[in-house]
């Protein structure tokens, strides 16, 4: 597995190995090969605005974008095209750090808890999951709050509820 960070902001320090270990785990809890690749890129408020208003006519910054590069669940995702030497391409998550640091302020804990759940929520959008309609959402918060319970212990982080 690969996970590749960029950093394109310059409003926070980030520890990118939280970032790539979280990432990490994460992928490797939802089952994904040795081959799979995702993106995770951080930006500022503006840039997200920006992608936000071209792929969702959102004209608002928001907190976590997800563009996956196949459109559905991956639930043979450990074993599909075993013979491929190719990488499987998941997709890109794209973070606001500005948006994050809001979000960690007005729900009182750390930026480290906020990404936590923004990871969770972006790699699972590339994964397929989705929450535009009621069944839909109850899986995948369903799936996030477990996660997100499991790595805040894997990562002796204080306990907060899950905001899902």
């Amino acid at each position: 597995m690969e996970v590749l960070i960029r950093d394109a902001q310059e409003k926070s320090t980030l520890d990118l190995h939280f970032v790539q270990q979280v990432s990490l785990d994460i992928l490797r809890e939802m089952q994904c090969d040795d081959r799979c690749e995702l993106s995770i890129v951080f930006v500022d408020d503006a840039e997200i605005h920006r992608l936000n208003l071209q792929y969702r006519g959102l004209d608002r910054p928001t907190d976590v974008l997800s563009f996956a590069l196949q459109e559905a669940e991956f639930p043979d995702i450990q074993t599909s095209a075993a013979h491929v030497p190719f990488p499987r391409l998941l997709g890109d998550v794209i973070i606001s750090t500005e948006t994050t640091q809001q979000h960690a302020e007005e729900r009182g804990h750390s930026f480290e808890r906020e990404l936590l759940m923004l990871l969770i929520h972006g790699i699972l959008h590339v994964l397929g999951y989705d929450h535009s309609n009621d069944p839909d959402a109850e899986k995948m918060e369903a799936l996030e709050r477990r996660l997100y319970e499991q790595f805040i212990r894997a990562y002796r982080m204080s306990s907060f509820p899950c905001p899902y």
